[in-house]
């Protein structure tokens, strides 16, 4: 038996990156997985992908920062397989590098609206759902941003650090109803996100490795399937006595 053998899990940005590899390993430990990106090719990838392993996977179209849309996912996902008992709340965009006194008000509105808004209208939502069938599990995705700052990148930096908070908060108002929320930090992940931070702080100069690898104590980036291993050990059985934390999974980026 896998780790969430016979769960049903909900996982938002899970066209590419981080969320499609994480897709995957719920899948590959026994989940059935509800794949939801506002990229609906990216989705019906991943779908394929599990289901070319013989995994249980369907896919819901949706825009985080959407209200109806959030509200549609839930419900369809509840739809199809009954229940949620895990939830995965990896939608976020990076946005716009650039000093605080010129960061432009649609950057930091778009950042917002998607990071820190999106992950309180699915908590909002994946809460209701899983009071009606008695708890479950969800791990939200902050970033190294949301423990320490970021030059260059305060509309970011403000949703990670929104998204940390708002897991310490939901964990506590539904501990006593089985509910369980954790947050993990990633550090430099090998993602097309990181790519196009890269991009922008170095305009091609330097790839993205030889930028990012050297600020890791390990010595590399991470992968996307490190940080998947870990959401899913925290949506398992294994980790039932863990809520409200918020992990870094980061090389040793912020122990420094």
């Amino acid at each position: 038996m896998g780790l969430v053998d016979g769960l049903t899990v909900v996982i938002t940005g899970a066209a590419a990156g981080i969320g499609r590899t994480t897709a995957l390993c719920f899948a590959a430990e026994g989940a059935q997985v509800v794949v939801s990106d506002i990229d609906s090719n990216g989705a019906a990838e991943t779908v394929a992908l599990i289901e070319k392993k013989h995994g249980k996977a369907t896919m819901v179209v949706a825009d985080v920062s959407k209200p109806a849309d959030v509200t549609n996912l839930i419900d369809q996902a509840v739809a199809t397989y009954g229940q949620i008992d895990c939830a995965v709340n990896n939608a976020g965009i990076e946005g716009k590098i650039a000093p605080l006194a010129e960061q432009p008000d649609e950057n930091f509105d778009a950042i917002i609206s998607v990071n820190l808004k999106g992950t309180f209208l699915c908590l909002r939502a994946e809460i209701a759902a899983m009071l009606k069938t008695g708890g479950g599990t969800i791990v939200n995705l902050s970033s190294v941003a949301g423990l320490i700052g970021f030059p260059g990148l305060s509309p970011y930096v403000a949703s990670k650090h929104g998204v940390a908070g708002l897991t310490k908060n939901a964990a506590l108002e539904y501990a006593k109803s089985g509910i369980r929320v954790n947050a993990v930090c990633p550090g430099g992940i090998d993602t097309r996100m990181l790519d196009s931070l890269a991009e922008q702080a170095t305009g091609g100069a330097q790839s993205t490795g030889e930028m990012m690898d050297p600020l890791h104590p390990i010595g590399r980036i991470g992968t996307p399937q490190e940080v998947a291993e870990l959401i899913v050990w925290l949506c398992s059985p294994r980790a039932s006595f863990m809520t409200g934390a918020v992990i870094p999974v980061d090389g040793g980026f912020v122990a420094q």
